[in-house]
């Protein structure tokens, strides 16, 4: 069941989500909530040996997630520069890709049953943007600002600000209380 705008109000009204800051009037649609754009971003950096680092037999750069030593965290410090959007903002160059965070820390306390999806503005996927590549849940129990992965699918250059909105929650009951809260290699992420 998707919550209209009145009960994500008395939600977090009632502590049942937690957002700061807190929304304003404007964040509200009829059945989501608009989150703002952090200025906190994150690039990942070019392949280490493609740029100059050869060295003959070894093959490019490959990332392997499935490793067993491969730590997600580790991994975004060491090859990925992070920066923030300046006054002017930030242009998204077409089939670019850029981490992004919300400026809302958002806590969904898995004891009241519910989860939430973030998805995209339609005004921004009409220009090409999107949000997210294949990660829009954000489960029970989940605490802090929401990574997303900005991808600018379209031809034209895109610029972004902060503050601006980028993404929308979408909250749904879940049938029971789960077993354990979010606890994946992104809970308590961070902007850094």
């Amino acid at each position: 069941m998707v919550l209209t705008d009145r009960e994500i109000q008395a939600a977090i009204e009632h502590g049942q989500i937690i957002i700061d800051p807190k929304p304003t009037e404007e964040a509200y649609s009829s059945t989501s909530l608009d989150l703002t754009l952090s200025k906190n971003i994150s690039t990942w950096k070019g392949d280490p040996i493609a740029e100059g680092d050869e060295v003959a037999g070894v093959e490019p750069f490959v990332v392997s997630p499935a490793a067993d030593r491969y730590e997600y965290a580790a991994f975004r410090k060491k090859y990925s520069e992070p920066a923030e959007i300046s006054s002017d903002g930030y242009v998204v160059e077409p089939g670019a890709f850029v981490l992004g965070w919300t400026r809302e820390t958002i806590e969904l306390p898995v004891q009241f049953r519910l989860a939430a999806r973030v998805e995209g503005k339609s005004s921004l996927a009409r220009l090409g943007i999107g949000v997210h590549v294949t990660a829009p849940t954000i489960h029970a129990g989940f605490p802090g600002p929401i990574q997303l992965e900005i991808c600018n699918h379209g031809p034209l250059r895109v610029r972004l600000l902060a503050g601006m909105r980028i993404c929308q929650l979408i909250f749904e009951q879940t049938l029971g209380i789960p077993e354990k809260g979010y606890a994946g290699q992104f809970a308590k992420q961070t902007t850094k």
